[in-house]
């Protein structure tokens, strides 16, 4: 006796597939504002510049060169930790807020409503009041 086939569930029709993509479209441009307002968020302390960074490394290659093995091994990780701070100073300038605002004021009424995120969850995730205005979300309306 042959073994017996499954039953095929049917496909995706096409319109269920580009609900799916806009549904990752959409979260994909929330996550990626939400993001770059937190790497934005004023942190505590007094902030380094980069050039001030690279000058610390630049000493931290002199003082490698004299030091003992033990210190040298605090002082390659102590560059490493300075390289990386440097590559994310760069990378938070090439956070394009404005463009992911945009991006974010275009689907965010639909996202939140489709999601039942109201006003005040978005305002406590950081999202300012000027750009919920822009994408229609406002406090007086409940999702």
């Amino acid at each position: 006796m042959p073994p017996r086939k499954k039953p095929t569930k049917p496909g995706l029709s096409a319109s269920h597939k580009d609900a799916l993509a806009e549904g990752r479209r959409q979260g994909n441009a929330v996550r990626r504002y939400l993001v770059a307002l937190e790497r934005s968020k004023p942190r505590r302390g007094r902030s380094t510049s980069a050039d001030a960074l690279k000058a610390r490394l630049a000493d931290l290659e002199l003082r490698l060169v004299a030091a003992d093995p033990l210190q040298r091994i605090h002082l390659i990780q102590e560059r490493r930790n300075l390289e990386r701070r440097i590559e994310g100073a760069s990378a938070e300038a090439e956070d394009d807020l404005p463009e992911l605002e945009k991006a974010f004021v275009v689907v965010a009424a639909d996202y939140g409503s489709r999601k039942g995120i109201d006003y005040a969850t978005w305002r406590e995730a950081g999202v300012t009041a000027e750009v919920l205005q822009k994408a229609g979300i406002h406090w007086s309306r409940r999702s």
